[in-house]
């Protein structure tokens, strides 16, 4: 248990079974265990002032953490206390420490064995300051020791099992696992990446040993306000390979193979079996390219159908290297695309017009007996030296002024405030 305020939180234990139980063939992935545990959070209160920041307990919101991509293989994994075989198989590099030594070439020496908070830095005490309800990140990266790595991809992260508390640190409640990622080391490790993070008692979305557990939601219990339940799903268009789609008692991702009305039907129909009063419904999606602020339309299509006709709640996106920009539609939040949030890419130098080291902590306040969003804002951040700092005002400014550009078309605005933090408007 982390101690954060005085005030405590306890999660009670959540018993989350698959509906159907596959005998798997010795080469296929044995069914881990269903029952996961929600981790404790010390509730910060006070008034909330209209224009002000989020926190959690305040009116009886439920508050939400959301980042884009946590990527924290290769470079990163190794400056952590348990650093993988350095080997990787990219036509780029042959060694993950090449990517420490890109950065280290770019900001001077980086440190090694470093605590695992590192590698959060500013963002942890924002979340400590927050005491947000659930807090939840999509994973770009295998947790194994595997080395069986997909032949023919030309990417591979992996961190090593033993550095799982650089996860658990943050107190994560979900890690969405419906990337390009989870499967670069093989099914050994999507199994061992499923142990690790039930041993955590972290939760997962989006990735199974047979398909009923890919697609099964991630559910978190918040005491006296409700609970928040999160589908992930990934597609062709973020790199995820159509062969990594789990299908029967074969392991893999929760694959979506169009935005068509009949698979907003399927969705819907799951989300209905699952859902009840003050339940938030949350579709983490990993989708579109890396780069551009271009929104795909049917991105925009099947986003607003989903919370028409399936009552999701808060569309999370991710995939984009940057954030672009988003809307709030009939007062729920769509993330078309959060940026990366952690990852070893500082030392590359390549569309550098995007500012990709920029991104976003997302915080949204939502009324649980609506649905509705109530409230949000964004804390800027940028990746240096491995670990997140917060943005400096003019690099704040300058993300204000991109997302105001392409908010433009969907009606919202961007204020920044005195503490370098973005207030969100919509109409």
């Amino acid at each position: 248990m982390i101690y954060r305020d005085k005030q405590i939180n306890r999660r009670g234990f959540l018993i989350h079974a698959g509906k159907n139980f596959c005998a798997l063939s010795a080469a296929s992935i044995l069914n881990s265990a269903s029952i996961q545990s929600g981790t404790s959070r010390y509730e910060v209160t006070g008034q909330q002032i209209h224009g002000d920041e989020i926190r959690s307990g305040e009116s009886g919101l439920i508050t939400l953490f959301l980042c884009g991509d946590v990527m924290t293989g290769r470079g990163v994994d190794q400056i952590l206390p348990h650093p993988s075989d350095p080997q990787i198989h990219e036509s780029y590099l042959k060694s993950a420490i090449g990517y420490v030594k890109l950065a280290e070439k770019l900001h001077g020496p980086l440190p090694r064995k470093v605590d695992y908070s590192y590698i959060w830095g500013d963002a942890l005490e924002e979340l400590i300051k927050r005491g947000t309800d659930v807090r939840i990140i999509n994973l770009e990266t295998a947790v194994t020791g595997s080395d069986d790595y997909w032949k023919g991809k030309g990417i591979h992260y992996r961190m090593h099992p033993g550095n799982i508390p650089c996860i658990t640190t943050a107190e994560i409640d979900c890690c969405v696992l419906a990337n390009n990622h989870v499967l670069d080391w093989g099914y050994t490790g999507l199994e061992e990446t499923l142990k690790t993070l039930e041993r955590a008692k972290v939760k997962t979305a989006g990735a199974g040993s047979h398909i009923d557990e890919a697609q099964a939601p991630a559910i978190m219990e918040v005491p006296g306000k409700g609970r928040v339940l999160v589908y992930a799903f990934g597609t062709s268009s973020s790199g995820v390979p159509k062969n990594w789609a789990a299908f029967g008692c074969r392991a893999g991702v929760n694959y979506l193979e169009d935005y068509s009305s009949q698979t907003i039907q399927r969705i819907a129909k799951m989300i209905q079996q699952t859902k009840r009063q003050k339940d938030i419904v949350v579709a983490s999606i990993h989708w579109g390219g890396n780069w551009g602020y271009e929104i795909p339309e049917d991105h925009v299509g099947f986003a607003r159908q989903l919370i028409d006709h399936a009552q999701v709640d808060v569309i999370h996106g991710h995939s984009s290297h940057h954030p672009i920009g988003f809307e709030v539609y009939k007062n729920r939040p769509i993330l078309y695309g959060c940026g990366d949030f952690i990852n070893d890419y500082e030392g590359i130098q390549s569309h550098k017009e995007y500012r990709a080291d920029l991104g976003f902590m997302y915080f949204a306040g939502i009324d649980p007996t609506t649905g509705k969003l109530e409230k949000m804002d964004l804390t800027p951040t940028r990746i240096k030296r491995f670990r997140v700092n917060r943005a400096s005002r003019d690099e704040a400014g300058w993300l204000q002024h991109v997302l105001n550009r392409e908010g433009k078309k969907f009606g919202t605005s961007i204020k920044l405030n005195k503490d370098h933090r973005l207030l969100v408007e919509w109409r």
